[in-house]
This record gives structure tokens, C-alpha cells and sequence, in this order.
């Protein structure tokens, strides 16, 4: 490994050790499960933002919740970041047998195609086909019962929809065109207006719910990630909002002192500001 790596997991070590930091000590696995989230959604926010140097730091962040736990498991007598690097090592070499195969090299050679030339019969879609076909022959994935095994339960909601969908598309249980789709969107919509209609609160929530999924289908449909979206639009939402803010107080005025109309002036203000 590199030197700078080395040094990081020393650095690790030390503050899990005897003369090391109190509260890396205590640490698990369970305790540390919100700061691998937090660190995660910070990466992604970076990525978001545009912005290198942030998403320098934050996956440095990331990766050292990677060797927190690996260190804990070291310590636990399980495995360490060296068996960590090994099996993900190994896994994308046999996932990727488009890539590390003789057969591969052979059949360039006799194509007269250099080594760093990419093979035109291995497209994306072809490689992602064949990448589930090997993950299903895994060790404790053959024996899955259901195609929407493996899909984490924590994941938010929106994402989770989507993956599951995805794995349900697989097998065929899929839309074969839009229309369908936005038909089945109008149709959880009524369904969801006639139980607010009925006033019966675990019937609203289940109708909103089925709304989500069928508009999380859409995006599918349509190559977009609903989870993406979203934050997308929380993101304008909140700039907007800020921008309003930012205009009322230089009137000395309060926001909560305006009228609706008075707010969505400042809203669309806001829009075309953006736009401009």
C-alpha cells in the first residue's frame, strides 16, 4: 500500500490503542452507523456542488469511516482493511470478466485490436447483464428466494423504490411504454383524492404512498433517478427561499408579515433570477 494510506490506517490504530482517544476507543459498528451516512450524503452534496476540493475532503471523510470499522473488526479478531481490499479486489476481477479474461485478450489479439482498445461487442447494457448474471452465482446470493433480495431495506425510500423496481424490470415485470405509466400515476391520484375524501388517515397514507411509487416508476421509465430529482428540487426550492428571505430583510420588513400574493411575487422574482 502507499505510503500516505499506511500512515492513515497507523494514524487509526493509534486512536483505537491503549494510549489513544477515549471515544474512538468505545466506538462499534452500531454507534458509528450515522456518521457513515452523514459522511456519506457529505460526499454526495460535494459532488453536487461542483465543487474538488470539498469532494476531496469529504471522501477522505468517508474513507475513514472504511478503516474505523475495519479497525474495530481487526480488533474484534474478524478481518482488517488488508482483507477488505483483498475481497473487493477479487470481486471486480471476476464481475468484470469483459476486462481481466484471456478469452479477452485472445480475441482482441485476433481482432487486431490493442489491449487498451475497448471490445465494440461488450456495451454497457450487455456488461450490466452479465455483472448480475455473476453476482448471482456468488456465494449466498444463489440461494436467494426473490430478484428483490439484496435490496437494503435503509436505503431512502425513494431510492429503495427505484432499485426494487429495477430488480422487478429485470425478470420482465415492467412497463413497455410511458403511456401506462402516467395512466397508472392519474389512476393512484384519484384513488388518493377519494380517500382524503373519506377522511381515513391510513388509507391516505397508503394511497400517497402507492402515488410515490408509480411517479418513481415514471422517472425509471424515464432514466431518471427520483432520489436525484428531488434533491435537485429541494435544492432550488431552498435557494429560492433564501433569495426571499435575503429581499424582505433589507426592506427591514419580516417574511411572515406578507401576504401569500406579496410571497409568490418574490418567489417568481426569485425564478427569474435564476433564469436571468
Amino acid at each position: 500500500m502507499s505510503e500516505p494510506f499506511d500512515r492513515l490506517v497507523a494514524v487509526m490504530t493509534r486512536l483505537r490503542g491503549n494510549s489513544g482517544c477515549s471515544w474512538d476507543r468505545e466506538q462499534t459498528h452500531e454507534s458509528l452507523k450515522p456518521h457513515l451516512i452523514e459522511e456519506a450524503y457529505e460526499v454526495l452534496e460535494a459532488i453536487e456542488s461542483t465543487d474538488a476540493t470539498s469532494l476531496c475532503e469529504e471522501l477522505g471523510d468517508l474513507l475513514f469511516q472504511v478503516l474505523f470499522h475495519a479497525q474495530i473488526a481487526k480488533d474484534e479478531g474478524h478481518f482488517d482493511i488488508e482483507a477488505i481490499l483483498e475481497t473487493i479486489t477479487e470481486k471486480m476481477i471476476r464481475r468484470h470478466p469483459h476486462v481481466f479474461s484471456e478469452a479477452v485478450t485472445e480475441r482482441k489479439v485476433e481482432a487486431g485490436l490493442s489491449q487498451n482498445s475497448e471490445d465494440p461487442s461488450l456495451r454497457s447494457e450487455t456488461v450490466l447483464m452479465r455483472w448480475e448474471e455473476i453476482k448471482a452465482q456468488e456465494p449466498g446470493k444463489k440461494d436467494r428466494v426473490s430478484a428483490l433480495q439484496g435490496v437494503p431495506k435503509s436505503l431512502p425510500a425513494l431510492l429503495r423504490a427505484h432499485q426494487v423496481q429495477a430488480r422487478a424490470a429485470r425478470v420482465g415485470f415492467d412497463w413497455k411504454e410511458s403511456t401506462p405509466i402516467v395512466a397508472k400515476i392519474e389512476e393512484e391520484l384519484g384513488e388518493l383524492k377519494e380517500a382524503v375524501d373519506m377522511n381515513v388517515r391510513e388509507r391516505v397514507e397508503s394511497e400517497l404512498g402507492d402515488l410515490l411509487f408509480s411517479v418513481v416508476n415514471y422517472g425509471r421509465f424515464l432514466k431518471i433517478n427520483s432520489e436525484d430529482a428531488l434533491r435537485g428540487t429541494i435544492t432550488r426550492f431552498t435557494r429560492r427561499f433564501e433569495e426571499m428571505e435575503a429581499a424582505v430583510k433589507k426592506t427591514g420588513q419580516r417574511l411572515d408579515a406578507l401576504s401569500l400574493h406579496e410571497m409568490d411575487l418574490l418567489w417568481e422574482k426569485a425564478k427569474s433570477n435564476e433564469k436571468a
